[in-house]
């Protein structure tokens, strides 16, 4: 066997390729309903959602739709009672606001970004505090709040208690503890520490085959960026890191209690990308099999393209 065949077999039979919708027809319906500015086909869909956990996934890819602030602003006109389109509006001010002061630093952010930034941040607040009221028992106005609370910068203490809202409503749900894991990193005014302690302190509360083990390969991998040129390569490939992410994988995404939901390569992705960085390239090469292609943009896009990282991983693990 040549060299390009035995890279192309280290690949899997599917080729890397980023799907937001994971696959999953009705997440592939909610976008293109989304991408048609159709709110009561959107809705129909959201309605479906299995629990608010799925549902929050589900808002996650609709706030992410480009000019989807329009047709929404027109759907709450239309029904102010309608919490749900508060919600869902809220969500998109608070993604059109990010991507208004761009992922630049923020010392090459315009002045003009920064206003619209704010203004739209701002907004999001305001709509997804009402929701709140409204609709005291959901998860999704309060793991959207720890985003805005993060941006316009929020005291220590009120940020903690906008996870602590998310999770009374939702215990050890993924997607919230990923945002309380970036409030506590030392470029959101954390600390390593703070960080790393809450990744293994919430996968020992989790039951076991639960998702949190991604934050212990998540928290290694924020930590590794923090870190300068040479340093960086020292910290990741120490065999006590390399210890944690195999606790952390046993008792998560290699557990025969973990469940494979729609989300599910979310944590593969996390742990895949952790092992190759770490060198444990037997571990790696075991998830990216599990894999078979299936791309997420985090944590990868912080090597650049995700599925051009993946790939180039992908084809160094045995």
């Amino acid at each position: 066997m040549g060299l390009f065949d035995r890279l192309l077999g280290r690949l899997g039979k599917g080729a890397p390729a980023l799907d937001p919708t994971f696959g999953d027809p009705e997440l592939k319906l909610l976008l293109e309903r989304g991408r048609a500015g159709d709110w009561p086909g959107v809705r129909a869909v959201l309605e479906q959602a299995r629990d608010q956990a799925d549902l929050v996934l589900m808002l996650d890819l609709v706030s992410d739709l480009s000019g989807s602030e329009e047709w929404l602003a027109r759907a709450v006109e239309q029904d102010p009672e309608d919490a749900l389109a508060l919600l869902v509006c809220g969500a998109r001010q608070l993604v059109w606001g990010w991507e208004a002061r761009s992922g630049a630093y923020a010392k090459y952010v315009r002045e003009e970004q920064w206003r619209l930034f704010g203004e739209r941040l701002e907004r999001a607040e305001e709509q997804l505090f009402e929701v709140a009221e409204r609709e005291p028992d959901w998860l999704g106005p309060w793991y959207f709040l720890q985003v805005t609370g993060r941006g316009i910068s929020v005291a220590t203490g009120v940020a903690t208690q906008r996870f602590d809202a998310a999770v009374r409503r939702f215990p050890h749900h993924p997607a919230s503890h990923r945002q309380r894991l970036q409030q506590l990193c030392a470029k959101w005014g954390g600390s390593h520490e703070e960080m790393h302690d809450f990744a293994r302190t919430s996968m020992l509360a989790a039951p076991e085959g639960s998702r949190l083990g991604e934050l212990v390969a998540l928290a290694h991998i924020e930590h590794w960026l923090s870190l300068d040129n040479g340093e960086d390569g020292r910290y990741i490939r120490d065999a006590a890191v390399a210890r944690s992410l195999h606790v952390a994988a046993e008792r998560s995404i290699w557990h025969p209690g973990f469940v494979r939901d729609r989300a599910w390569i979310g944590a593969h992705n996390a742990f895949a990308m952790a092992f190759s960085l770490s060198g444990e390239h037997r571990a790696a090469g075991r998830v990216f099999t599990e894999l078979d292609g299936r791309v997420t943009r985090s944590p990868w896009q912080y090597l650049g393209d995700p599925a051009d990282a993946y790939r180039s991983r992908r084809a160094i693990a045995p």
